[in-house]
């Protein structure tokens, strides 16, 4: 199961989110489930540092792990642009989730 957490701060603004595990939906490298969520997830980081121009903080490097925070210091424009952008991820996951419900389980979490 994948599991992918949102975190929140005290505002419930997503500051990060993390991906973990594989779906087990099918087997490896024709997992629609699993692409799905890694496509949202590194579009989301991607978008983060090219469009709104900020460097997250990330961790992973494991199979099947990515955990991307967002860092201090925003402006209040770059603020708004990364919670459209991660709020679109968290509409993407939630529905994979509604869809596949034995495969990802969505949660959020008050800070990190």
């Amino acid at each position: 199961m994948t599991r992918c957490t949102l975190f929140l701060d005290d505002a419930s603004r997503i500051t990060g989110f993390s991906i973990k595990g594989h779906s087990g939906y099918a087997e490896e490298g024709s997992d629609i489930v699993c692409a799905a969520v890694s496509v949202l997830a590194l579009t989301t980081d991607h978008a983060l540092c090219r469009l709104v121009g900020l460097s997250p903080i990330e961790r992973g490097g494991e199979d099947g792990y990515l955990e991307v925070h967002l860092p201090g210091g925003m402006s209040p424009q770059q603020m708004h642009d990364a919670q459209l952008l991660m709020s679109a991820l968290h509409l993407g996951l939630e529905n994979i989730a509604q869809d596949y419900p034995r495969f990802v389980r969505l949660t959020t979490r008050k800070g990190k």
